[in-house]
């Protein structure tokens, strides 16, 4: 047993100093570790940027570092930069003195263009600054013209050929006019403008009545007959709060909103099932005056707002092009037209930095020579990257490229990685946003990496591209009187080697945007009729 005593003193007679330890532990010391840790330098973090980049945001990218740094210049065609001009000389009166060929180039112009239209050249080309014009008393006045003529008060500006383009008014636009010109009091005015605010692109009104009216304080009244003025607009349909009242505001309109057609617009979704048989019954009608109700809403617009500032879709810009060689095999090559071609001006460089005497201005162009030269390193670096991934890809899908898509592999990030020795993660950097153009058509790099479905015979997976293919062109391919259901799809699917589940097909199916049965075999039968 230990006594207190003991441990006071010590079992040696000797006291114990019971922090001794801890101080110790807190005591500074020195050791060496050995690690690896990934550091994300700023050159780096600018590679994997602009890997992931689209064409068209690569060159907005690109644009914006030239009007930043003044050692970048685009890349002329016989691969030099453009050199800086120098300003011409001056005179001793202070103008700027012009080349002879400025003169007789112009000169040259001048004479053809007085030629052609028959008058002088003093007539074509006034002196800059407003003209004089004589009035009946004989005092001189300046006369106004045609804004870049010369003769207006901003003659030294140049013309604005943006000002003389058409643009095509937006909805905004087109509805705040329509409102200008109503005869709408103070109150409805305001209401009307609060309710345009709240219009979608389509034209639809995202705001509810009672909501405006507590929020503008108005009564709920007089916000709905607002509305109902607000409905009588051209395009007929806008301001509707739904696509049945959108459809009866057209109807209305063309004077075809009936009792029958009443009844149909309520009884949408019924329509939209393709269940003929219950519209008829609702609507008292026949299939020749169901058939004529069906054309008339078709020839509405379901969506009349986007008439109004519709901006037409562009053209998919390829960054990789595929052609077939003559021996069967694949040329992979870049398209030139979307890669940015910048070099560093070394010469401009080598100039400035002789005449920087600020460390500040030393320093400046250093990081903008560094910058620079990481700039053009990581363009380079970028398009070996997507050619090596779009050349494996290629060869990867050959029989797709040859056959069609039913010879479309299953394909992921990780055989291509494998493949080209890289990271999976920049192999999916490489491929988004990223388009090929093949012989059969332009495609996404990501349209080429589908999932496996196995084979029930123990061989080949299956794409599920391909079999998305091959369920679209058997239903394309059933006749009116054999429609297939999805399970006998999966059977045929089965029959050909497809291990596949019902579920599957119908998840397809949907994502194809192809009806189910019972609704195709109700639009095969109205086709019919």
């Amino acid at each position: 047993m230990v006594r207190l005593r003991d441990v006071r003193n010590g079992f040696y007679g000797r006291p114990v100093r019971f922090f001794e330890t801890k101080r110790m532990a807190l005591a500074p010391k020195l050791e060496l570790r050995q690690g690896q840790t990934l550091v994300m330098t700023p050159q780096l973090q600018q590679a994997i940027k602009l890997l992931q980049l689209s064409n068209l945001e690569l060159s907005a990218y690109v644009e914006a570092e030239l009007e930043r740094n003044p050692l970048l210049e685009h890349e002329t065609e016989d691969g030099a930069a453009d050199q800086p001009q120098d300003t011409p000389s001056e005179k001793a009166n202070g103008d700027t003195e012009e080349p002879d060929w400025v003169a007789e180039d112009v000169g040259a112009a001048s004479a053809t263009i007085a030629e052609t239209v028959d008058a002088d050249n003093e007539a074509i080309y006034p002196e800059d600054g407003p003209s004089e014009r004589a009035t009946p008393d004989g005092e001189n006045l300046p006369s106004v013209g045609l804004p870049g003529t010369g003769t207006s008060a901003a003659a030294s500006e140049p013309a604005n050929l943006e000002a003389f383009v058409s643009d095509t008014p937006t909805l905004a636009d087109h509805v705040a006019e329509q409102i200008n010109i109503a005869a709408l009091g103070p109150q409805h005015r305001l209401i009307a403008a609060h309710l345009a605010d709240h219009l979608d692109d389509a034209g639809y009104l995202r705001a509810d009545v009672e909501d405006v009216a507590e929020r503008l304080g108005a009564y709920v009244d007089i916000v709905e007959d607002t509305l109902e003025i607000l409905q009588g607009f051209e395009p007929a349909g806008l301001f509707a709060r739904s696509l049945q009242e959108c459809l009866a505001l057209q109807l209305k309109e063309r004077d075809r909103y009936d009792p029958a057609m009443a009844l149909l617009i309520e009884n949408l979704p019924l329509l939209a099932k393709h269940d003929y048989a219950a519209i008829k019954a609702i609507c008292e009608i026949d299939d020749e005056d169901l058939s004529d109700m069906i054309l008339e809403i078709k020839a509405l617009n379901p969506k009349p707002g986007l008439t109004y500032g519709y901006q037409p879709l562009e053209p998919v810009v390829p960054d990789v092009i595929v052609t077939q060689r003559n021996d069967g095999g694949w040329n992979v090559e870049l398209n030139a037209e979307t890669l940015p071609r910048v070099l560093v001006n070394q010469t401009y460089y080598a100039r400035v930095s002789k005449d920087a005497r600020d460390g500040a201005d030393k320093t400046f162009l250093i990081d903008c020579h560094q910058n620079a030269n990481w700039l053009v390193k990581s363009l380079e670096q970028r398009s070996r990257t997507i050619l090596k991934v779009a050349s494996e890809i290629v060869r990867q899908q050959d029989g797709f490229l040859t056959h069609g898509i039913a010879h479309l592999k299953p394909l992921n990030l990780r055989a291509i990685a494998d493949a080209v020795g890289m990271h999976e993660s920049t192999v999916s950097r490489v491929t988004s946003s990223k388009y090929m153009a093949t012989p059969r058509g332009i495609f996404e790099l990501k349209y080429f990496f589908t999932a496996a479905i196995q084979s029930t015979t123990g061989g080949d997976a299956f794409s599920a591209e391909a079999v998305r293919h091959r369920i679209k062109t058997l239903i394309d391919g059933e006749a009116p009187n054999a429609v297939l259901s999805d399970d006998a799809i999966v059977q045929v699917l089965r029959d050909s080697g497809i291990d596949i589940a019902r579920r599957t097909v119908a998840k397809y199916r949907e994502s194809l945007d192809i009806p189910s049965s019972v609704q195709r075999r109700r639009q095969k039968k109205a086709a019919l009729i």
